[in-house]
């Protein structure tokens, strides 16, 4: 299991979660915005599209990393309760549907749990935290996340596999396909995260987001040339994002001297 952060530990740390890739499967508009909305709110979700019929969404299952489907049972094509016997055991499915009299079927072919519309955002929350529950993962939202710790512990590889940060140790970060890779001590860890999670995770006093695939830490910059960053001890140059320049020379600025 990961570690704990508990009232009476005096420990302050935040630990990074694998995301979870999510799947709609609705042909109602309406249906697929208020999931997209529910997703969007926890960090730990990553909404990967939508598709409007059954036989999209077994080809989305079948190509893509889909860890859990939202699956509607009346679709143009097939039934929704066809494309869970269909994909079943690929990936966590959870039945979104207007009529109740479902249940049981879906429930029989091992789904989640089944959501009924309209979708309230804690049924939606329940239902996720029951996938959360049987996986023994921790969702990020509920652990304590301070801004004063001096290191941070990243989940590495299997869920066993937690690894130790110093956060003084860490020269900047990395978006790198579906990865981000942490470079500290003349090392880089790989973990399975987003930039908007580890943003939100580190101190914004130490560390500054400076382009979209990009976050370095205030302590490393040496120079800063033109639209580019220099870091001290490295010669390893990182871009200024032009939607970034602002809020980094507000913030850069305000310990410059001279004109």
């Amino acid at each position: 299991m990961y570690p704990e952060c508990t009232a009476d530990s005096g420990l302050k740390y935040t630990i990074t979660h694998p995301m979870i890739n999510c799947l709609i499967v609705d042909d109602e508009q309406h249906s697929i915005d208020v999931l997209t909305y529910h997703i969007k709110r926890l960090p730990y979700l990553n909404l990967v599209g939508a598709r409007y019929d059954a036989t999209s969404a077994i080809t989305a299952v079948n190509e893509m990393k889909i860890d859990l489907l939202f699956q509607d049972i009346h679709l143009p094509d097939m039934s929704g309760l066809e494309v869970v016997e269909i994909i079943r055991g690929k990936c966590e499915v959870i039945l979104t549907t207007a009529y109740s009299n479902y249940a049981l079927e879906g429930f029989d072919l091992g789904v989640s749990d089944y959501l009924l519309k309209p979708i309230s955002y804690p049924r939606f929350l329940a239902a996720v935290q029951k996938i959360l529950d049987r996986s023994r993962q921790k969702p990020l939202a509920e652990m304590p996340i301070h801004h004063e710790h001096d290191f941070i512990y990243v989940r590495t590889g299997s869920r066993n596999n937690v690894s130790k940060i110093m956060l003084s140790a860490i020269e900047y970060i990395e978006s790198v396909k579906n990865y981000i890779a942490i470079y500290h001590d003349g090392d880089r860890t790989l973990i399975y995260s987003s930039m908007k999670e580890i943003e939100t995770s580190l101190p914004a006093n130490r560390f500054i987001r400076v382009h979209r695939s990009y976050i370095v830490s205030l302590s490393r910059i040496e120079r800063i040339e033109g639209n580019n960053i220099a870091l001290r001890h490295s010669s390893i140059t990182i871009p200024l994002g032009e939607s970034y320049r602002g809020h980094f020379w507000q913030k850069v600025g305000d310990k410059t001297i001279g004109h």
